[in-house]
């Protein structure tokens, strides 16, 4: 078989650069852990990107939106990865504890999901980590047949089978890994011994045994998912020969990957960019709103009457709790044009919209309070000033050195967040004022 050849050659030309330089196996086995991770999860269904699986296991960053079942399974399906990858290091032979300890490792804890009875009724059936399956779980195939696994009952003897063949079988001498693993793969999935995760673990036993061999993973991509599939059923067919080459076909990718690497060459793949782009989308949701549209005199307009009128109605509403301390209040609006005109105005809201242009830099709501009147203290003052500041694509509420908020335009205050502001400068002003409180008790 063609590939076959391929990547004894291939795997030829890689122990000729061993030992590998450290820095560049770190980026080689990164890159194999990165792609393992996300498309052995999303061939299951795991709804994760690309990006959205890297960010999580690289920097921790959660994705909006997704389930805690996602996460869970990322994380899990990543230690698991790591587990083996040092029980390679350890030379640990491959034994039934061995493959449970995975799949605890692999679902972390056990959980229920939806089910069918065999006379066609809900119920939910519980997924037990690290054990063999308590219920059948033989699956439908396309054309209306069910396809049988081992049964629950014969579920052991037939794993202790596998492991008697697979220990026969490593200890030949004349031994091709690439047959051993693949077909230890096949006759795992064909036993189904697991309620739940089966085709993970079994992806994962696969790749341990050629680590062992001195291979690097074998990453079947999740868009390659119907060609996996296919070739698993002619391998039913027996045809398992079509099932190993097909393994061997993605053994030969990531051998070239892995030469590059131990060459100090990018071991980045020409989808990669893409990947590394949604990447940068994911990573940039926490830090804003996306902006759609450029600055105008319209768009400013409806900041004012949408977010800056609702915000001047609720402060000065507030902010009347304060009048009492002092002898005067004035509130007003202060409009900034590009050249730095300011105009201080005092009129009905409908009449101010006039003030607006393409040029308006910032409005500034100034809700100033005058004359401390209790007897005793300096006759100081206080003022609330909140500037709303214009840019080519987003504006910001901004108070003494601090950013409230930042939207893009056609986006305004919520009621939550006009009532956090109110909250915060409410709250500074009554600090102002113990503080005036506390100097004045500390003269006496």
């Amino acid at each position: 078989m063609e590939e076959i050849l391929n990547a004894l050659e291939l795997k030829k030309e890689l122990d000729a650069l061993r030992p590998i330089d450290k820095e560049h196996e770190a980026i080689i086995m990164q890159k194999f852990r990165l792609d393992w991770n996300f498309h052995s999860n999303h061939l299951e269904g795991n709804a994760l990107t690309y990006g959205e699986t890297k960010a999580l296991i690289l920097f921790g960053v959660t994705a909006q939106g997704k389930t805690l079942k996602d996460h869970f399974e990322i994380t899990g399906h990543n230690e698991a990865i790591n587990w083996v990858i040092d029980m390679v290091k350890g030379e640990r032979p491959l034994t039934e504890n061995f493959i449970r300890e995975l799949h605890e490792l692999l679902l972390k804890e056990s959980y229920e999901v939806d089910a069918i009875t065999p006379d066609g009724k809900p119920t939910k059936k519980r997924i037990n980590v690290g054990k063999y399956k308590s219920s059948p779980n033989h699956v439908q195939t396309k054309t209306g047949e069910i396809f049988h696994f081992a049964t629950p009952e014969d579920t052991p003897a037939r794993m202790t089978d596998l492991l008697n063949w697979y220990k026969e079988k490593s200890t030949e001498k004349e031994i091709n890994p690439i047959f051993l693993a693949a077909e230890f793969h096949y006759r795992f999935i064909r036993i189904h011994p697991f309620d739940d995760g089966n085709g993970r673990t079994a992806r994962i036993l696969m790749n341990f045994i050629l680590m062992q061999f001195g291979f690097p993973p074998v990453i079947i991509k999740s868009e390659d998912k119907e060609n996996y599939f296919l070739a698993l059923q002619l391998a039913d067919a027996g045809n398992i020969e079509a099932f190993i080459g097909y393994i061997a076909k993605n053994l030969v990718r990531s051998l070239d990957i892995m030469i590059a690497g131990a060459k100090g060459e990018s071991v980045e793949e020409q989808d990669d960019l893409d990947k590394e782009i949604a990447l940068l989308e994911q990573r940039l949701i926490g830090y804003g709103e996306k902006a759609t549209k450029v600055k105008s005199k319209e768009l400013i307009a409806d900041v004012f009457k949408n977010s800056i009128v609702k915000l001047d109605n609720k402060l000065f509403q507030k902010n009347s709790s304060f009048e009492r301390f002092y002898v005067n209040r004035n509130s007003s609006l202060e409009f900034t044009d590009s050249e730095g005109k300011e105009l201080f105005v005092q009129a009905v809201y409908n009449e101010l919209i006039d003030k607006i242009s393409n040029s308006t830099k910032n409005v500034l709501i100034n809700d100033e309070f005058k004359g401390f009147r209790t007897v005793g203290f300096d006759a100081f003052n206080y003022s609330t000033v909140i500037s709303f500041n214009f840019f080519p694509l987003s504006y910001n509420v901004y108070s003494r050195g601090t950013v409230y908020f930042e939207k893009p335009y056609g986006t305004w205050l919520t009621t939550s967040e006009i009532d956090k502001i109110v909250k915060l400068e409410m709250k500074m002003h009554k600090e102002f004022i113990e503080k005036k409180i506390s100097e004045r008790e500390n003269k006496k």
